[in-house]
């Protein structure tokens, strides 16, 4: 097999031995020995000077800005490893461990992660060539680190080519999750997935919507702000604005551009909440430039700088408003912290990380606070060497406890314990003093499996890569004159929620909310989103809820329509009302003014009845039909007064189907009797011979009657079994229901009314005939006026019935009824009454023989005179009547021949007094 070697240079970085290399050993930060090595990578240093000569030389340049936070990491890696090799966890066999510094720079890490790849035991750092890796045995077993996701994304690239397994406790980007482009990339942390939707999360219950966004132009921020804003759109988020910052410090644009950020920052005056995607450096020196322009906002913290404590101890650091932040969940870490106590203790041989801190000491020592953390920061390696000189060794007590960041240090001591545990399950049936014991690609198959007990509580890597291990949010707090950072609540990633220990912290995530962030005011229940102009979704004007419609929650996207008819809504309603059920009730004044109405008319007929029943015996009842004609007159009066009832109330399916058919049937049962009664009249009082023909054949009392009113009863009958009237509920008014009886079939009644109109139109012509009876007993003439008032009433009825709706629509045909039966009722029996009461002399049997003799005389002499006159005008040549019939010796038993040319009539005979009286009685017998 073909091979090439790579020997890995060694760049002499500098005049004095400390910080430089003349072989590929002094490349190494801090190392330790063991029969099996874990590399780690971190960024002690947080920038690449730039060269200093040209032309530019492949040269390493050396490194400033020395950061507190991931040097207590290389300590973290130290502390575990030797906690592991002084425990029996591996039975005998040792850790090692080779740190370097990337100086935050892809260069720099990938020159580190090249040596891990060289073969083991090579003099020269050779670093084989192969097509097959599976037995190749590299410089080392596992990787831990590095700091940030950017430098993590090449290195792993590079590592995967022989599957090192590479454990990070700090590279949160989501695309690292991705275990096709980064196959052996492990974190013992959660993806920013999580953080960036704890952080949405956090904005939408606070009930901001407008935020700006600022972070790095490097890979880790831009895949952040990516991340973010598909979370901030989940949750109706909008991010006003987006400012990038150069990745690094040594960028000339670098100043330039955060003070734009800041400008931009204080011209937003609606954004009031910025999320930060930076490191630690970076946001130093924004905070220090908008301390400078006054500037109050909240800031959320990403975990890069949620907890560091260099930037919390920033002069002036309480004029930048509230700062809340997500940072990884802290353990037990006593024990490191006994370890930082005793760090003095320790030999810097092989640990230049450490030498560095202690020369910075003593350079620095005579500062406070933070101008000595910033001294420390802005030492480069360089102006260190020569600062040194001359000066006295001196261990400052506490500081280092003090700048803990215990999310990182626990999430650091997890990835060395989650790699020892792998070894372990390797080391099981093999001699793991061997290095070529196991392979790095057997020992990243391990890792997948490995199960770690963290405070009580077991954990393991995902399918991912990454441990799902909860958040902590973060608030700093101004306490005692010093900002303090203090954990408010705990963010489940799995469960997607806050946690709170007790309600004094939940008061304190409820605060959060009194500053607003909004491009638009918030829309109060009741009202609803109308977009603007504007591109964002979260600018837009507040309207009010349509009718019928109604919202319950702020900023409510639309309103939500009442669930159905029976539910209305005012305009900018918060809730949807129960609409009123309205029907003409019993309680109300027009109900029960009319149902007076219906109880004088029975009332009227039972009086009518019993005047009658007295008065059986007398001629008025007895021309009036006879008392059973006269009581099923008043039967059906008294049904149509009943029906209205029905009317009444609220409507069900019985009173629907019931009120029309009685009705009906009863107004046609009492029209029928009224038609019969007109026809007797009508015969017994005509004279002229064809009528009297006609309506004998005409006047059968019994089957008339039956066959009318049958004829309704038929078509209630076919109404109520083919399109039987139902309950309607009419929502045609906006806030109420108006129960209702639909008639099933306008049709079917109108067929009905129809008849009904026919029936009493019939009635109308007959009675009207005989209109010219005897002054006391003119019934038809009454009836003609019964059928009047009903033909006006059901005619106004029509075009009332159709434009009325509501409540009173059931009144509208009572006062119909009552009218057209009050009218019939009084028109046939008061006239009747009234000479039963008060004229009794006329009801007597010679008062109505009286007055139909002398009707009779009048008709008989008329139509005698009238038959004449019609035949004389009828002949060609008109008839001499002679003179003898005008003398009594002409006539003969009183009687007088006529002859009419072309004609032969009946002799007429004109009744003596005795004839007339015999034709009176006959009359009224008739009757």
């Amino acid at each position: 097999m073909a091979l090439v070697s790579f020997l890995i240079p060694c760049f002499v970085i500098g005049t004095d031995i400390a910080f430089s290399c003349q072989n590929t050993d002094d490349f190494v930060g801090a190392s330790s020995p063991g029969d099996i090595v874990i590399g780690g990578l971190f960024a002690v240093h947080s920038e690449m000077l730039p060269p200093e000569e040209y032309p530019i030389k492949p040269v390493i340049q050396n490194c400033a800005g020395f950061e507190i936070q991931i040097f207590l990491q290389t300590l973290a890696v130290i502390h575990a490893i030797e906690t592991i090799n002084n425990s029996t966890l591996l039975s005998g066999v040792t850790l090692g461990y080779e740190i370097y510094d990337t100086c935050a720079e892809v260069t720099k890490a990938m020159a580190s992660a090249l040596r891990f790849l060289a073969k083991f035991n090579s003099s020269e750092d050779v670093v084989e060539f192969k097509c097959n890796y599976s037995d190749y045995v590299p410089r080392v077993k596992a990787v831990t680190g590095a700091s940030y996701s950017e430098v993590s994304m090449a290195v792993s690239r590079l590592l995967a080519l022989q599957l090192i397994p590479q454990v990070s406790p700090a590279s949160s980007a989501e695309i690292l999750s991705d275990k096709i482009r980064f196959p052996s990339f492990f974190r013992t942390i959660p993806s920013d997935f999580h953080q960036t939707r704890a952080m949405a999360h956090l904005i939408c219950e606070s009930g901001w919507n407008w935020i700006g966004v600022i972070a790095t132009d490097d890979d880790n921020g831009r895949f952040a702000l990516e991340s973010f804003g598909v979370q901030a759109m989940a949750n109706n988020v909008c991010i006003a604005f987006k400012e990038m910052l150069p990745a690094y410090l040594s960028d000339n644009s670098f100043h330039t551009k955060v003070d734009h950020a800041v400008e931009k920052i204080v011209k937003e005056t609606r954004v009031n909440v910025i999320v930060v995607f930076m490191r630690q450096f970076h946001v130093l020196k924004l905070f220090k430039k908008a301390i400078e322009r006054n500037v109050n906002k909240i800031w959320i913290a990403s975990d890069n700088w949620s907890a560091a404590v260099k930037i919390s101890t920033i002069p002036n650091i309480r004029q930048l408003g509230t700062i809340v932040g997500f940072g990884f969940k802290s353990g037990d870490i006593s024990t490191f912290q006994d370890f930082l106590r005793n760090l003095h203790e320790k030999p810097t041989d092989n640990n230049k990380f450490l030498r560095e801190y202690i020369m910075l000491l003593s350079v620095c020592a005579h500062l406070e606070y933070h101008d000595f953390q910033m001294c420390i920061s802005n030492q480069s390696q360089d102006d260190l060497l020569q600062n040194v000189e001359n000066k006295h060794q001196i261990w400052r007590d506490g500081f280092l406890n003090a700048n803990i960041e215990s999310g990182f240090i626990h999430s650091t001591i997890l990835a060395i314990y989650a790699i020892a545990h792998a070894i372990k399950g390797q080391c099981k049936d093999r001699n793991c003093k061997d290095p070529s014991a196991f392979t790095p690609w057997e020992l990243l198959e391990e890792l997948k499996k490995v199960t770690v007990i963290d405070d009580g509580k077991e954990i393991k890597f995902d399918s991912n890569g990454d441990m799902s291990t909860s958040y902590d949010v973060l608030l700093w707090k101004e306490i005692d004159g010093h900002m303090e950072i203090t954990t408010m609540a705990e963010y489940d990633p799995e469960k997607g929620h806050f946690i709170f220990e007790d309600e004094e912290k939940k008061k304190e995530f409820l605060d959060l909310k009194k500053v607003q962030s909004t491009c638009s005011q918030h829309c109060r229940p009741g009202q609803m989103k109308k977009v603007t102009e504007s591109p964002h979704t979260c600018c837009y004007e507040c309207v009010y809820c349509p009718e019928n419609h109604y919202s319950n929650q702020t900023d409510m996207d639309y309103c939500y329509r009442c669930n159905n008819k029976t539910y209305w809504a005012p305009v900018n309603s918060t809730t949807c009302y129960r609409k009123t059920i309205h029907f003409l009730a019993w309680t109300d004044w027009f109900a029960i003014f009319l149902l007076l109405l219906s109880a004088f008319g029975v009332v009227l007929v039972l009086s009518i009845s019993v005047i009658f029943t007295k008065n059986l015996n007398t001629p008025v009842v007895k021309a009036s039909g006879g008392l059973t004609v006269c009581y099923i007159i008043l039967f059906s009066h008294f049904l149509i007064f009943l029906s209205t009832v029905f009317f009444i109330d609220e409507p069900t399916e019985f009173k629907c189907k019931t009120r029309q058919a009685l009705f009906g049937i009863s107004f046609a049962l009492c029209i029928s009797c009224i038609l019969i009664k007109s026809l007797k009249i009508l015969l017994a009082f005509s004279f002229d011979p064809k009528l009297q023909n006609f309506l004998k054949c005409m006047y059968k009392p019994i089957p008339t009657v039956v066959t009318c009113t049958g004829i309704q009863v038929i078509i209630c009958t076919f109404w109520l079994i083919f399109r039987t009237p139902f309950v309607k509920q009419n929502f045609s008014i906006p806030r109420a229901i108006i129960l209702e009886c639909n008639e099933g079939s306008i049709v079917a009644f109108g067929i009905m009314l129809s008849y009904i109109a026919a029936l009493a139109f019939i009635c109308f012509i007959f009675a009207f005939k005989g209109r010219k009876l005897p002054e006391n007993y003119n019934e038809a003439k009454f009836i003609t006026f019964g059928m009047l008032i009903y033909f006006i009433a059901w005619i106004v009825f029509i075009p009332v019935y159709a434009t009325t709706f509501g409540k009173y629509l059931p009144a509208v045909e009572i006062i119909v009824v009552l009218i057209s039966n009050y009218g019939i009722l009084c028109c046939t029996f008061l006239p009747k009454c009234y000479i039963i009461i008060y004229k009794q002399e006329t009801n007597t049997k010679s008062a109505f023989l009286k007055m139909i003799y002398t009707y009779s005389s009048k008709s008989a002499g008329s139509v005698a005179v009238s038959q004449i006159s019609l035949d004389s005008k009828s002949s060609s040549s008109r008839a001499t009547i002679s003179e003898s019939c005008k003398s009594e010796k002409n006539s003969v038993n009183g009687n007088c021949h006529f002859q009419v040319p072309g004609q032969t009539l009946r002799k007429g005979k004109v009744p003596p007094k005795n004839t007339a009286r015999t034709v009176a009685r006959k009359r009224l017998s008739s009757i």
